[in-house]
């Protein structure tokens, strides 16, 4: 009976995984799931699902309508009663499911056909791991496992006859203890450091921030599924930039001009202070309306990334996210000065629903 209701259970999820990743679109481009977001899992409202439920067989006799009573006796405490007139239509069936980042991660990268990431530095960064061999007559306490003593004990009073099935007691002695056995092996571990930038200038309005909100959750569910240790930053920059934390990023409100080398150069020196370019992978993401201070600070851009960001990164991330105040001109000008390297992935974000492919645009290399 248990392996029939695991069964049950398995298929009514894989419904319930069929149902979100028919859907994923959606969800990406809406900002209500990330509001329920715990530590490891994500509610996410299934419209259209039926919860599996107990039936009475309706052979079988029993429940309200059987035994003793007069006609018109109530049966019990009833709802209370309605204001409204009676429908034809069906109701809405809303199913609030977890699903964990880790299914998220895999489901986007099924939908959007996103290869895995082949971290740099993995190679020289090498972690001790305890790995259990098996099992031996001998070991510390800590490591003693239970199932194999229980089962050595129990055969023993089998053999010996002292076994009673109605009073099963079963004492384990010295000989019957088993532990396991260890030994400890290097495993590569890859770190990645993720900077999220964005200019937070007068023409980046409360719909730009949003976008920006959506796109990030939706790339760190994916790194976080491609590495074991991340680090995450966050940059804010109007004409001067500053390192702030999670919650400032999405909920600050600025105003005047813009000055994107504040930013670049404050990457430049967190890079150059904490971060190894060799032993981490770094993802950089920028987003802005392209308004930027001129040509000049545009071309003092365009020499950090040359001789600092780009070496530096796995990805260069620039995502340009359209404002009616904003000119747009600075993603023209990377496509003109970089237009073979790479590392630089470029994209325009005109709204909510174009989320979904700028994802694709800047994780697809697998880098």
């Amino acid at each position: 009976m248990s392996k029939r209701i695991e069964k049950d259970q398995a298929r009514f999820r894989n419904i319930v995984r069929g149902r979100v990743k028919k859907n994923l679109k959606k969800y990406i481009t809406r900002g209500e799931m990330i509001g329920k977001k715990g530590k490891d899992f994500v509610s996410i409202p299934i419209h259209q699902v039926n919860v599996p439920k107990f039936r009475h067989d309706p052979r079988q006799g029993g429940g309200v309508g059987q035994g003793e009573g007069e006609k018109g006796t109530p049966v019990g405490q009833g709802d209370e009663t309605g204001s409204g007139k009676a429908g034809s239509a069906p109701g809405q069936h809303i199913l609030e499911v977890d699903v964990s980042l880790d299914e998220l991660a895999d489901m986007l990268a099924e939908e959007l056909e996103l290869p895995n990431i082949q971290p740099k530095g993995q190679k020289n960064i090498d972690s001790d791991k305890r790995v259990y061999t098996g099992i031996s007559q001998s070991g510390p306490e800590s490591l003693r496992h239970f199932k194999h003593t229980f089962k050595r004990a129990l055969r023993r009073h089998i053999a010996a006859g002292n076994y009673n099935p109605k009073n099963p007691i079963i004492v384990p002695v010295r000989e019957d203890r088993r532990y396991r056995t260890w030994k400890v092996k290097q495993v590569p571990v890859a770190k990645a450091l993720i900077v999220y930038m964005m200019d937070v200038s007068g023409s980046m309005g409360e719909e730009q921030k949003e976008i920006v909100r959506l796109e990030s959750f939706w790339i760190d569910t994916w790194l976080q599924r491609q590495y074991k240790n991340i680090e995450t930053r966050y940059i804010i920059h109007d004409a001067v930039a500053r390192l702030v934390d999670k919650e400032t990023f999405y909920s600050t409100r600025e105003s005047g001009g813009t000055i994107i080398s504040s930013a670049y150069k404050l990457v430049t020196e967190m890079l150059e202070r904490e971060f190894s370019i060799d032993e981490w992978n770094i993802y950089l993401f920028h987003f802005s309306d392209g308004d930027n201070w001129g040509e000049t600070d545009t071309n003092e851009c365009f020499g950090l990334m040359e001789k600092y960001l780009l070496p530096a990164a796995n990805l260069f991330c620039y995502g340009q996210v359209e404002s009616p105040y904003g000119s747009g001109q600075f993603i023209k000008d990377l496509r003109n000065k970089f237009p073979q390297d790479e590392k630089l992935v470029l994209s325009e974000i005109a709204d909510k629903e174009a989320i979904y492919n700028s994802i694709r645009e800047f994780l697809g290399k697998g880098k």
